[in-house]
């Protein structure tokens, strides 16, 4: 919704789009990368993939509103932190606009000198390959040069809000 008005896109309203597509629960990851200065920056996605076995290829998506967007457009490397069902407080600080991101220190800094979360069920360093622009989003498609792994249950996005799977 803008101002009040549903805004319609080829015959489907975007509040029409946005529910439906929250219906599908899909893991949670943080995406992080450093500016020219070499300060921290980053986000939290739903969406984020694999792409590709040879060479190990993900993507994940960033909408070109977040604070965050000229960073990735210039960043040549980036680090990826799946995380686990009880980093929410994580998960929504890297999605607030504004929040102070990297003021707790639950962070370790992945082989290409990226901030990965600690503690999260995986941890991938990449390099960025590809920028697409889709719609209102970048796409950026990343080679992974290196893992972790950790130990955990997943942490779901689904229907608006962060779950975890029953044990």
């Amino acid at each position: 919704m803008t101002g009040g008005i549903t805004e319609t896109v080829r015959g489907v309203d975007a509040d029409s789009f946005r529910a439906a597509l929250a219906r599908f629960a899909s893991g949670v990851v943080v995406v992080t990368a450093r500016d020219a200065l070499g300060a921290p920056h980053g986000f939290t996605a739903s969406s984020f993939c694999s792409v590709s076995l040879r060479p190990p290829l993900v993507l994940v998506c960033l909408a070109e509103t977040a604070t965050s967007y000229d960073t990735f457009t210039r960043a040549a490397d980036c680090g990826i932190s799946i995380l686990a069902h009880d980093q929410t407080a994580v998960a929504q600080r890297f999605a607030t606009r504004g929040a102070d991101k990297f003021t707790d220190g639950a962070f370790e800094t992945l082989p290409n000198g990226t901030p990965a979360v600690r503690g999260a069920l995986a941890t991938l360093a990449c390099r960025i390959r590809q920028r697409h622009t889709a719609g209102d989003h970048m796409i950026l498609v990343a080679e992974v040069t290196h893992t972790g792994e950790g130990e955990g249950r997943p942490m779901l996005y689904f229907d608006g809000a962060f779950r975890e799977l029953a044990s």
